[in-house]
């Protein structure tokens, strides 16, 4: 009997673990650069930074890892978002987009990256909160 508790109690903590261990915040980071002339993302995991340098490297351009579009004022029901176009660099365990036209003051911009972009994992499979499509990762910036 004591042999059995023993086996059942050991299943319960190491589940537990691994739910508490998958529950970490290491989602990437997006974020101005301190002048705002560029966007940084980083807090990537090495294999998906490696992917998206590999992926960039081949003339990736088209393939729409990163999007940033400028979002239309709250008040202003006339206007669509517009994609803003610009350059992708890798520097060190970043990548950095560098609009071709400066940021504008007062606008908000969305980010959104399927760098690093998980389907599932073990703390989702457990919760039931698993999603039928890959969700990119979305920040909304005001210059």
């Amino acid at each position: 009997m004591f042999k059995i508790s023993f086996k059942f109690f050991t299943l319960i903590v190491l589940a537990m673990f691994i739910a508490a261990c998958t529950g970490t915040n290491n989602k990437p980071v997006i974020k101005f650069s301190e002048d705002s002339s560029s966007i940084i993302l980083k807090n990537f995991d090495a294999t998906s930074l490696l992917q998206a340098k590999n992926a960039y490297s081949a003339g990736g351009d088209s393939l729409n890892l990163v999007s940033v579009v400028l979002l239309p004022a709250e008040t202003d029901s006339l206007q669509d978002q517009v994609a803003i176009n610009g350059t992708y660099t890798f520097a060190g365990d970043s990548l950095i987009f560098t609009p071709y036209k400066a940021f504008e003051k007062n606008k908000r911009y969305l980010i959104e990256s399927y760098i690093d972009a998980k389907f599932a994992n073990a703390g989702k499979l457990f919760s039931g909160t698993i999603k039928q499509n890959l969700q990119p990762q979305k920040q909304i910036l005001k210059r």
